[in-house]
């Protein structure tokens, strides 16, 4: 059979691509109506040359059925005299192209629901945005749908409630629920409110809703240090709590794992920082730590570098501790798969020997996806490592006073 002659099936595969690229502009009333598809006109040299392929062909587009209008047109040929022959196929409508690709369902659902919306909500941004969410408005069950938009509608009318989300007299709202469509809420609630965002970047403030005080965990490993606080040592608050109370430690540890960081021994004059993760800047809000000698103890994964990374912004003076090749390597049969990798960033805080390992992991120069969890080391020897650590940030930061001193003095 001639490539240009379409059966029904090479069309329906054409629509299922034209739909997928063009769906989205429809849905607002892009495209030109009806959608014509040619369905190719046969010589009467490809007649002569292939009389039953071009024959099947034609039956197969006579006894479709289906959305659409199969066009037939008279041909005269010289020697094999008029013919009626299947020249296009006529679909009136997205809705039509929609159920020839069997996407009627979704088709009709999400159109209906763009319509609910916009005609709720007049506002031109709000019909883009609602287009780009074609498999929100398509997909979401009925439950979803009405909770996503009688949560739009009460954030509109409390556009600054004050209150937590557990608060928010949405039926069926959930923490959960909300944190899988944080993105979503807020790019359907800039659109309603024609902002861009560039004023209320966290999903919070412009949400209007009051944002939970970051916690943090530490333990103070010195008994002195326990003493300050009533003899707690293990301690979870707020931030802004922490910040306030009165410690003055000569050096602190940062570690990535909670498990890590309980299993820490004492050690005089040092408090430990567990499991803060990427919220690791909130270390600039302890003016307590400003300049107390760090010791940071990730895992040795792409996500363990990006934490000590972002570390050294509140805290620039942090040392890392087996995070190193040499501790990589001797633990080969410890080592685990990262579940993905973080971007590949440019991290301007790292040594050179830390970004060396860092790209090397990227780079898969041990393995896919290599990472080294900090708890599956050697416990007694690990415990030895960060000790070592810590008397070295001590000794340095005690010469760096020194010499300051010694500069202070008179000539």
């Amino acid at each position: 059979m001639p490539k240009k002659l379409l059966l029904p099936e090479a069309v329906r595969d054409l629509l299922v691509r034209r739909f997928n690229n063009q769906h989205q502009a429809w849905l607002i009333g892009g495209g030109s109506w009806p959608l014509v598809v040619s369905l190719g006109i046969p010589t009467e040299k490809d007649i002569a040359g292939d009389p039953q392929a071009v024959r099947a062909w034609a039956d197969a587009w006579q006894a479709r059925t289906g959305p659409g209008r199969v066009v037939c047109e008279e041909r005269q040929f010289a020697r094999l005299g008029r013919h009626s022959l299947p020249v296009h196929l006529e679909l009136s409508d997205a809705g039509q192209v929609a159920a020839v690709v069997g996407q009627a369902r979704r088709w009709t659902t999400a159109s209906e629901r763009f319509r609910e919306l916009v005609e709720r909500w007049p506002v031109p941004a709000l019909r883009a945005e609602l287009a780009s969410r074609f498999d929100v408005l398509a997909d979401y069950s009925k439950d979803d749908f009405i909770r996503l938009t009688s949560l739009l509608a009460w954030l509109e009318r409390n556009p600054k409630s004050g209150l937590y989300l557990r608060q928010v007299p949405v039926e069926g709202l959930d923490t959960k629920w909300l944190e899988k469509r944080t993105a979503l809420v807020a790019a359907l609630l800039r659109a309603l409110r024609n902002s861009d965002g560039s004023e209320e970047a966290d999903f919070h403030e412009l949400c209007g809703l009051r944002k939970p005080a970051h916690r943090v965990r530490i333990r103070l490993l010195c008994p002195s240090l326990r003493s300050l606080v009533g003899g707690l040592g293990d301690l979870e608050a707020p931030v802004g709590e922490l910040a306030s109370l009165p410690l003055r430690p000569k050096s602190v540890v940062i570690v990535e794992n909670l498990e890590t960081g309980l299993a820490l021994p004492d050690i005089p004059g040092t408090v430990a920082i567990m499991r803060l993760g990427n919220a690791v800047s909130a270390l600039g809000a302890l003016p307590w730590l400003q300049g107390v000698p760090a010791v940071y103890w990730g895992d040795i994964d792409t996500h363990g570098f990006a934490i000590l990374n972002r570390a050294r912004g509140p805290l620039p003076q942090s040392r890392s501790v087996l995070m190193d090749e040499e501790t990589l390597v001797a633990h080969r049969a410890l080592w685990g798969l990262e579940a993905s990798q973080c971007s590949d960033l440019q991290f301007d805080r790292l040594t050179l020997d830390e970004r060396a390992v860092y790209q090397n992991l990227r780079a898969g120069t041990w393995g896919p996806r290599v990472r080294l969890e900090q708890e599956r080391l050697d416990w007694p020897s690990a415990v030895e490592a960060l000790m070592s650590a810590l008397d070295d940030v001590q000794h340095a930061s005690t010469a760096d006073e020194a010499k300051f001193a010694e500069a202070a003095l008179p000539n």
